[in-house]
């Protein structure tokens, strides 16, 4: 098996929340890095040690994952993981006429990890030891009140794209595996109110999940982790 400092990973959404944890947390396991992000002006290089290569990344357009993932194989001549981690949740159900809400979640959660995925696929066969982690979300495995059909739906579409790579990559050992947390500390949910006695997880927990899921043999496969940390009776 390769060693962390000749392996490159990309990672998404790398400036802040769970991003900003996993590619900082990588980073001082000594991978190689390639990280995506909307505003490469973001993020501060004094954050990470190693070799760290930042690029223009925006999940909604087409040309940018091309781009992003030629530009790592000519840095770095190979690409071994990817972590899909770009993603927003926008609170739109059943009856909210807000087309524009949902094209937006589907274009964010799935249309641009799909793209990213498609264009390091390529370099991740090569490696031997490709990996994909997808940040997907307990809400690509059920879903709990009508007002997040838009932001589950587009997770359940994440969950399948886990299982495509999995399945087309399998005879490359390209390996992928599906991260579903609950309530993540970040930004996104910070309006969100936890009972008395339940939690958020701390983006860190998922970062380290992350690097386990990376530092699997070909023959260990996880297709799914479930992480929560407030107890729902569905689970």
């Amino acid at each position: 098996m390769l060693s962390s400092s000749d392996r490159v990973i990309m990672v998404s959404g790398a400036n802040r929340g769970i991003g900003f944890a996993t590619a900082r947390l990588l980073a001082g396991a000594g991978y190689r890095l390639s990280l995506g992000v909307r505003d490469p002006a973001s993020i501060d290089m004094a954050d990470f040690e190693g070799e760290t290569l930042v690029s223009k990344w925006d999940a909604t357009d087409p040309d940018s994952s091309r781009a992003w993932a030629a530009r790592t194989g000519e840095r770095f001549g190979r690409i071994d993981g990817v972590v899909l981690n770009a993603g927003v949740v926008l609170r739109v159900g059943l009856e909210d006429d807000d087309d524009a809400a949902y094209n937006t979640m589907w274009q964010t959660n799935f249309m641009g990890p799909l793209r990213l995925a498609r264009a390091a696929m390529p370099q991740l066969r090569k490696s031997g030891h490709g990996r994909v982690v997808n940040i997907v979300s307990i809400s690509g495995k059920r879903l709990l009140t009508g007002s997040t059909l838009g932001y589950a739906a587009s997770k359940f579409a994440a969950m399948a794209l886990t299982h495509a790579i999995r399945q087309e990559g399998w005879d490359d050992n390209v390996r992928a595996t599906s991260i579903c947390p609950g309530l993540v500390d970040t930004d996104m949910v910070a309006d969100v109110e936890t009972p008395e006695g339940q939690f958020k997880i701390a983006p860190e927990t998922i970062a380290e999940t992350v690097a386990y899921a990376l530092s699997l043999p070909n023959e260990a496969v996880v297709a799914e982790i479930l992480i929560n940390s407030r107890l729902e009776a569905s689970l």
